[in-house]
C-alpha cells in the first residue's frame, strides 16, 4: 500500500457517517481539475505513511469514528488494497471506496467479499468528453461502462458524482452523463475547487445559480440529483 496522506477526521466524506480519510499514491488518470495533483505519481516529494502506522491510529478510534473513506490516487490500483480493506474491517469500521471506475473486475470482487460497504464512483462527463476530460486520449470506455452497470445492479450502496468545470462540461455534457447513468438513485453534482494542489491552472467553476439550472436539466433523467459543496 503506497499511502501519501490522512485526514484523521471528516464529517463529510461518508455520507452520515463520521470518518477518517486514507489518501493513496497513484492514479491512471490525469484530470486537469484533480485537486489532490501532488499524489498522482509516487515520488521523493510524497509523504508516505505505512499501512501499520493507520491501523494503529485506527485501534485508539474505536468507538469514536464510524468508518474509513479510501481515496486517492486510484485506490484500486493499489496491490494491497484488499487486505488493508479487510484489516480495516476486523478493527470494527465500516468502509468506504471511492473509484474512478477504471478496474471494474477489481471493484466487483471487492463488493462480493463484502470489503466495500459503500462506493463513490467518480463519473468524469458525458461518454464523448471523457478522454479529454480525464486527460487520456483516445481512452477505452468499456471499463467505465462495466463498472456503471454494476453498481445500477445495487449490489451494494453507491453514489455517482460529478466535479463540473467550466471549461470542460457544458449542460449538454451533463444531461448526456446522467443519461448513461440513468436509474442511479444517487448522483451528486459538485463545484470544482481550486485546491491549490490541481494539475493544470486557470479553471473556473460555476455560479451556484448555473449550478441549480443543471440540476433542473438532469432531474428529468435523474431525479434524485443533488448539488454538493456549492
Amino acid at each position: 500500500m503506497l499511502i501519501g496522506g490522512i485526514q484523521k477526521l471528516s464529517l463529510l466524506d461518508y455520507p452520515e457517517k463520521m470518518c477518517c480519510t486514507i489518501f493513496t499514491i497513484g492514479c491512471d488518470y490525469r484530470c486537469p481539475f484533480c485537486h489532490n495533483s501532488s499524489i498522482l505519481a509516487n515520488g521523493p516529494e510524497n509523504n508516505h505513511i505505512s499501512k501499520e502506522e493507520i491501523l494503529e491510529f485506527l485501534k485508539t478510534r474505536k468507538g469514536l469514528l464510524d468508518g474509513v473513506c479510501i481515496t486517492g490516487g486510484e485506490p484500486l490500483l493499489q496491490s494491497g488494497l484488499e487486505e488493508f480493506m479487510r484489516e480495516i474491517k476486523d478493527l470494527g469500521f465500516l468502509v468506504k471506496l471511492d473509484t474512478n471506475g477504471s478496474y471494474p473486475d477489481r471493484l466487483k470482487t471487492i463488493v462480493k467479499d463484502h470489503l466495500a460497504d459503500y462506493v463513490a464512483m467518480d463519473v468524469k462527463n458525458s461518454p464523448k468528453q471523457y478522454g479529454r476530460t480525464v486527460g487520456i486520449e483516445p481512452l477505452d470506455l468499456t471499463p467505465i461502462q462495466e463498472s456503471i452497470r454494476f453498481l445500477l445492479s445495487d449490489v451494494v450502496p453507491y453514489e455517482f458524482r460529478t466535479t463540473v468545470v467550466r471549461e470542460f462540461h457544458t449542460a449538454g455534457d451533463l444531461v448526456e452523463l446522467a443519461k448513461w447513468i440513468h436509474g442511479a438513485e444517487h448522483y451528486y453534482l459538485q463545484s470544482f475547487k481550486d485546491s491549490g494542489d490541481v494539475l493544470e491552472d486557470g479553471l473556473h467553476s460555476y455560479s451556484e445559480e448555473e449550478m441549480q439550472e443543471f440540476l433542473e436539466k438532469i432531474q428529468p433523467v435523474i431525479p434524485s440529483v443533488e448539488l454538493r459543496g456549492v
